[in-house]
């Protein structure tokens, strides 16, 4: 079992910045991949972004490429996800996520509470 508990988002303007963090607990949450997932209202929940668990592989969905940044601490068991000029499209409800296969093929074995996101045109 992976327990992950979420933290940060808001509200923000458009061109804002947001940092996210997860942290990983259970005995074997090092070892997986971590990341976020992102819900609109009236759409599927997609994926945003993952990192293995050293680090050497990420991941990003097209959309946010060059504007969010994920990393983690594996000596704090937490992940980051550094938000950039932001977009109202980026609004929506991030959950952070553990998965074994989370960067090959995008699934998620756990999941953390969800944070609102809201970005102001």
């Amino acid at each position: 079992q992976v327990q992950l508990v979420g933290s940060g988002g808001g509200l923000v303007q458009a061109g804002g910045s947001l940092r996210l963090s997860c942290a990983a607990s259970g005995r074997t949450s090092s070892s997986y991949s971590l990341g976020y997932f992102r819900q609109a209202p009236g759409k599927e929940r997609e994926f945003v972004a993952g990192i293995n668990s050293n680090g050497e592989r990420i991941d990003y969905t097209d959309s946010v490429k060059g504007r969010f940044t994920i990393s983690r601490d594996n000596a704090k068991n937490t992940v980051y996800l550094q938000m950039n000029s932001l977009k109202p499209e980026d609004t929506a409800v991030y959950y952070c996520a553990a998965g074994r296969t989370l960067i090959n093929s995008r699934i998620a074995d756990y999941w953390g509470q969800g944070t609102q996101v809201t970005v102001s045109s």
